[in-house]
């Protein structure tokens, strides 16, 4: 989780090897409803939409995850070269949400 200078709380979902994964797209006000927002999007990954699209920052590719409210969710942690290689990342972004599903606590470090 990450504190931004409001003091309101954000996730990222770092690989292994400390790459920035995905990013929340959503600020909340302590880091409680901050790991459930999280755990809230591996609850139900199936329900949530999005897909790739043209950064408007840059010359390249984001990706976006929505609810079923339209909300943005999540976001790619940077912005890909090539449309083939976000759309990629996304699609293991959502395995990865469905394998979460599984075992959310082990994110955070906790037992069981």
């Amino acid at each position: 989780m990450d504190i931004g200078e409001s003091g309101w709380f954000s996730w990222r979902l770092t690989a292994s090897n400390g790459r920035v994964i995905a990013l929340g797209a959503k600020s909340f006000p302590d880091e409680a409803s901050c790991r459930a927002g999280f755990e809230g999007l591996c609850k139900e990954p199936e329900a949530l939409s999005g897909g790739v699209q043209h950064a408007s920052e840059t010359n390249g590719w984001v990706w976006r995850l929505r609810d079923a409210d339209g909300q943005v969710r999540a976001v790619s942690a940077r912005a890909y070269e090539r449309h083939s290689t976000c759309q990629a990342a996304y699609e293991r972004f959502r395995v990865l949400l469905l394998a979460l599903r599984e075992t959310p606590a082990s994110l955070w470090g906790d037992a069981g």
